[in-house]
């Protein structure tokens, strides 16, 4: 039975409802209905998750962007965020960027300023990246000055967590290999728990997120030694 069925409205009026809550935060809008924004178990669509929260993301991929300095390597890895921080780097000289965003590389395929490593591995459709490749050892010839980290949960006792494990091994290894880890998250990650954590908060240097951060956990980031910027 649908909504509109078990209510007696109309689908017109479904919808609309659908949409309020959906701009409250309360719900993520999927194809043919909805599913409660709380849910950390669920991995959801790259499009889905791109439109959530896409305000937050586009002020916390122009931070995070402003971080970045010619002549730098640096990873991106294939979060929502970072595909929006790949669209302000573009004016960068000398810039390596290893990352397993399909939608990154394509970003930056004619951008002459920097280049792109990838790792190989299986397509996932999900999330448009690969996975798969465990590349620790090609990774180990390379400087990676900063590492920028999109997450389904951050807390300070599991630090940074994600859905898939596949896309954890990459975001691990990448992890251990950059100087600086920069996690990119938007405030309604604060205080939530994925099904598998990728970094400690001892490993964490710096978070970017928004106004909507939970104050106290952000004095606690703080008080542990992690630079908290508020985009």
């Amino acid at each position: 039975m649908d909504l509109s069925d078990r209510f007696g409205l109309s689908q017109a009026t479904i919808r609309t409802d659908l949409d309020a809550l959906a701009a409250q935060g309360l719900l993520v809008r999927t194809h043919g209905g909805a599913i409660p924004s709380d849910r950390t178990d669920l991995e959801l669509s790259f499009e889905v998750r791109r439109r959530m929260r896409s305000v937050e993301k586009q002020h916390i991929g122009v931070a995070a962007a402003a971080m970045v300095e010619d002549g730098e390597g640096i990873v991106l890895d294939a979060s929502t965020t970072a595909l929006v921080l790949a669209s302000q780097i573009k004016d960068r000289r000398e810039l390596t960027v290893i990352t397993n965003s399909l939608l990154i590389a394509t970003t930056l395929l004619e951008v002459p300023g920097v280049t792109v490593l990838m790792p190989g591995g299986f397509v996932r459709r999900d999330s448009a990246s690969l996975t798969g490749s465990g590349d620790g050892e090609f990774l180990k010839q390379f400087n990676f000055q900063k590492g920028f980290f999109g997450a389904k949960g951050l807390t300070l006792e599991d630090g940074l967590t994600d859905v898939n494990s596949d896309e954890v091994v990459v975001k691990r290894d990448w992890v251990a290999h950059a100087r600086q880890v920069i996690a990119i998250v938007d405030s309604s990650k604060w205080g939530r728990v994925g099904f598998v954590s990728f970094a400690s908060i001892g490993q964490v240097d710096c978070v970017i997120t928004d106004e909507g951060a939970p104050p106290d956990m952000v004095a606690a980031l703080r008080q542990a030694g992690v630079e908290v910027i508020i985009a």
